[in-house]
């Protein structure tokens, strides 16, 4: 969509494909996760996102511009938004305490490779067919997953019943916006302050991520082909290291995978900066490659060991909501990041706006490293405890 909107619109344009992207991610996911909770009926809200969010993929076979493409897409993220904290929520279950991680780490690693396929076959599809095509195809893989999503077996606790509108509409309500005593679950082993450096850590990766391309072929100096080359290490990367961190999970813990990945995204901000020192732009590829497997470990790993302590410690009544609102502190991240980074760039350098982004990680790694007590190996019952005990 970004290339068919650059066609005929300006930047800015080209910009909210992002924008309202993450922002339906952001407020959504929370929402279908706490439904899904609610009703006791996690499959079900698998299917019907995944239908709606193929339906809206439809229109775009005929609406072109700006404007009409840009609201279907913020309208697929508002569906969209509900799969991801759902199917976590299940495979997590599915995992149990002992083998979480490893559940975990193969779900996330074959994230990666359809992410990476999905890179591969749209470069293709745009040069070979029309517009229309390509949304068809999409439209088509996407409901696939619709099909695919009614043999999930559901592990959803039972819920004693089936609640009306309005008491769904109350009690999602009443999650999302809990009053201050209701609020134990957010402290259990310093949660809340990991959705707190989940927001710092993306605002300083996405942020980065979307200045990469024209900094990569402006600054750094390389071509189109090999700037091609150099992003595709990190999806590709994670296929590897997704799997590997599931199994360091369940051996070593939740909480050296999460403070390892917040400190490795800054890391990677700051080879970025420094990848231009060099005269060579041979060695610059090469420090920039090495950044991007730096990232795809760090990603894999504070994704993983994220997901696990989210699934240690939540209620099992909320634990599709509380992954939910994992999504919620990622889409602020990547609403604010790119602003933040785009405005230092412009302001000074892209040098100075990529170490600087990296103090955010740096602050997200204190963060966790401080307040987060692990969830596992533990003896305590479900649910931890706060993290100020």
């Amino acid at each position: 969509m970004s290339v068919y909107i650059g066609q005929v619109g300006s930047p800015f344009a080209v910009s909210l494909v992002f924008t309202v992207y993450w922002f339906g991610l952001m407020v959504f996911s929370p929402v279908a996760g706490a439904i899904a909770d609610v009703t006791g009926r996690r499959r079900a809200v698998l299917v019907g996102t995944a239908t709606l969010s193929t339906l809206t993929v439809v229109p775009l076979t005929v609406v072109d511009g700006v404007w009409g493409p840009l609201a279907f897409r913020g309208l697929f993220a508002v569906f969209a938004a509900g799969f991801l904290p759902v199917m976590l929520t299940i495979v997590s279950e599915r995992g149990g305490s002992e083998g979480r991680g490893q559940s975990l780490g193969f779900f996330n690693s074959t994230q990666a490779i359809g992410f990476t396929l999905a890179q591969f076959f749209a470069g293709v599809l745009l040069g070979l067919v029309a517009p229309w095509a390509v949304y068809l195809v999409v439209a088509a893989v996407s409901g696939s997953v619709a099909v695919a999503a009614v043999f999930v077996r559901d592990t959803t606790p039972a819920t004693g019943g089936t609640p009306t509108l309005s008491e769904l509409a109350i009690e999602v309500k009443t999650r999302l916006f809990p009053a201050k005593r209701d609020r134990q679950h957010l402290d259990r082993n310093g949660l809340k302050w990991l959705y707190a450096a989940v927001l710092l850590r993306n605002m300083t990766v996405l942020g980065t991520s979307s200045l990469l391309p024209i900094y990569l072929v402006s600054e750094v100096g390389v071509s189109e082909f090999v700037m091609g080359v150099l992003l595709a290490i990190n999806p590709a990367a994670q296929m590897f290291f997704m799997y590997l961190f599931g199994h360091v999970a369940d051996t070593s813990g939740r909480k050296p995978l999460v403070v390892y990945g917040m400190a490795g995204a800054g890391v990677h901000a700051l080879i970025v900066a420094a990848a231009v020192v060099p005269d060579s732009v041979l060695v610059r590829a090469v420090l920039i490659g090495a950044s991007f497997l730096v990232l795809a470990a760090a990603f894999s790993s504070e994704t993983t060991g994220t997901y696990a302590f989210i699934g240690d410690v939540s209620p099992d009544e909320r634990e599709s909501e509380l992954m939910g609102l994992h999504s919620t502190a990622r889409g602020l991240g990547g609403a604010a990041g790119p602003a933040l980074i785009g405005s230092l760039a412009t302001l000074f350098s892209y040098e100075t706006a990529f170490a600087s982004g990296s103090v955010l990680a740096i602050a997200a790694t204190a963060l966790v490293a401080h307040f987060l007590v692990e969830s596992y190996p533990s003896a305590r019952p479900r649910g931890g405890v706060p993290a100020e005990d």
